[in-house]
């Protein structure tokens, strides 16, 4: 018998916080009212009770149990929370501890580069494209499959308007302006040109950067330049036609002159429950995999709010449009649905390959992160890097997979309605960590709170692939090292720290410096002690501010041993279910 002896320590204040207007403030709060918990978890003693019988007695003595602590090296997911606190009390670490939330060894990322030159012809490989038929096909879990098989950078899904029955001029110009004309829209100002070329300004030669000036305006305004130029541009058509027919000449189509300046309407907000109701409730006749919100994307597990990953965005177009070069933030797949009238052409790129095509930007003076730009073709086909190119229909919808490089451009006048969703596999969500790892080398936000993603996740959802439990439960474990070894060193230094729960809906926090996201020890710093405002650092940042953390409150959002049993408790659950579906796959030839 083993009878553990809890000794008592002193409890933290259970009051709640009253929010924050961004992930690295915190809102009113009285820090003198918080008790001091610096004495970590609970401390056991475990007693061993041997019985001992003399004659007709039976008595007993207490053997004080040796707990065995094994090296924080050798130290895996195998091993329980409390050798994993051992471990790290145990350790001596000089400095901050830093160690990755991956493993090498977990990598499921497809090898697909190839050191002999790829054949012309097969540097524009088809792009895979699935005809449904039924709304039965829609919901095959052959689809989900596919769309997500990491060797598929994209999917164009035809006719699924169609076999789901969408409703898609729920988003036409003329219900937006019906429903909310006064709503905000980011105008991009661009240079229209052909989608395979993109010129210097000074027109002479092609290049990468892909500028464009800001502006904002509502979508009434915008719809009236959006009629406008489609006006123009049947008026200009119909100038040209009569021009040909009496030289009897043949006009070549020009309605898309270079140079011609354009505005694109992009980045509409429809999150709004209210204002967009009969919108957002039609785009619920999706498959689950590919809704804005399901219970198997990671993106529903953040917790709040985060503006066009999971919430809906749209954008108004005209011929030449652009959305430059880019991966979706933090790698997460995206749905995109072409409302039309006309035609959007697309460009896509192997997650693969990005490194690459990052080397371009660099060489092009150009970030690959945070800048605007615009592949050269030529440059990438010379670099073996296979591009796929695919026109997308009205009603059509582009899947692009996790990590996927793309670029587009308007053929005709269109609206388009998209946003993120983050697959519970392997390969989206280690290379959402990937990118939340080299976000920080490059001193990016991370838009995904990655860390308290994957505490949610773990708490709250049944995980049955084995690649992506391991991965998860190695982010946990790498959490839990920081956390402790941290909380050690502070406690060790005599800085209090302060107990303080989170509250419902309460936003992951990243330094109001450097932009990491900041994870349970939150280093406080008061903005202004007389509205009571405060600010969130990581403790680089904060220590750059005050070495000592003289007047910086360390705040401690989860118990450890709340840390521990969420670890504890994450566990792979099998399943043994075994259906047949098929599907028609085309891959259309470019």
């Amino acid at each position: 018998m083993v009878i553990a002896t809890v000794a008592e320590h002193a409890e933290g204040s259970s009051k709640h916080k009253n929010g924050s207007e961004s992930g690295s403030s915190l809102g009113s709060t009285d820090f003198l009212k918080l008790k001091a918990l610096s004495d970590g978890p609970p401390k056991e003693l475990k007693i061993r009770l041997i019985k001992v019988e003399s004659g007709d007695r039976e008595t007993f003595i207490a053997s004080e149990v040796e707990e065995k602590r094994i090296p924080l090296e050798d130290i895996c997911i195998k091993n329980t929370a409390s050798e994993i606190i051992r471990s790290c009390k145990g350790a001596r670490v000089k400095g901050k501890f830093r160690e990755s939330y991956l493993l090498p060894a977990f990598s499921v990322k497809p090898i697909m580069t190839s050191e002999e030159p790829i054949p012309r012809e097969k540097l524009n490989p088809p792009t895979p494209s699935i005809y449904l038929e039924s709304k039965r096909d829609a919901f095959s879990p052959v689809l989900l499959q596919f769309c997500t098989d990491p060797k598929n950078p994209v999917t164009v899904i035809r006719g699924l308007a169609g076999s789901l029955r969408l409703n898609l001029g729920m988003f036409s110009t003329k219900s937006l302006v019906e429903a909310n004309a006064e709503q905000a829209v980011e105008v991009r100002t661009q240079v229209q040109q052909p989608a395979d070329e993109n010129w210097d300004p000074s027109g002479t030669g092609q290049t990468w950067p892909c500028e464009s000036s800001r502006s904002h305006t509502t979508i009434a305004k915008y719809a009236q330049y959006q009629a406008s130029s489609f006006q123009e541009s049947l008026q200009v058509c119909a100038l040209l036609l009569l021009i040909s027919l009496f030289l009897c000449t043949c006009i070549v189509y020009i309605s898309k002159p270079v140079g011609k300046i354009i505005k694109f309407g992009t980045n509409i907000d429809l999150s709004d429950p209210k204002r967009w109701k009969p919108q957002l409730q039609e785009l619920q006749k999706l498959p689950a995999f590919m809704r804005v919100a399901s219970s198997g994307n990671m993106l529903s597990h953040v917790g709040h709010t985060i503006l066009g990953m999971n919430t809906v965005q749209l954008y108004m177009k005209v011929p030449g449009s652009r959305t430059p070069g880019h991966q979706e933030n933090n790698n997460f797949c995206s749905v995109n649905i072409n409302i039309g009238p006309g035609d959007c052409e697309w460009f896509s790129v192997h997650e693969n390959y990005w490194h690459a095509i990052s080397d371009f930007c660099e060489k092009h003076g150009v970030d690959y992160l945070t800048g605007s730009w615009w592949p050269v073709l030529e440059d990438l086909y010379k670099a073996n890097i296979p591009v796929y190119r695919f026109i997308q229909r009205p009603g059509d919808l582009v899947w692009i997979n996790a990590g996927t490089v793309h670029w587009v451009q308007a053929v005709g006048w269109c609206n388009n309605i998209a946003w993120n969703v983050g697959p519970l596999n392997a390969y989206q969500y280690q290379l959402a960590l990937e990118r939340f790892e080299w976000n920080e080398v490059k001193k990016v936000k991370s838009i995904v709170p990655m860390i308290h993603v994957s505490w949610n996740v773990a708490r709250t959802v049944k995980i049955t692939d084995p690649d992506t439990y391991k991965m998860i439960k190695h982010c946990l474990l790498q959490s839990i090292k920081h956390i402790q070894i941290l909380r050690d060193q502070l406690v060790g230094d005599g800085k209090k720290l302060s107990y303080q729960s989170r509250v419902k809906d309460e936003p992951a926090y990243y330094c109001n410096e450097c932009d990491v996201e900041v994870f349970n020890l939150l280093f406080v710093t008061s903005e202004s002690n007389s509205r009571k405002t405060y600010v969130v650092h990581c403790e680089d940042c904060a220590r750059q501010r005050s070495p000592n953390l003289t007047n910086v409150v360390v705040l401690e959002q989860y118990r450890i041993e709340e840390l521990m049993n969420t670890y504890d408790s994450f566990n792979l659950v099998r399943t043994h279910t075994h259906t047949s579906y098929s599907i028609f796959i085309i891959f259309l030839l470019s």
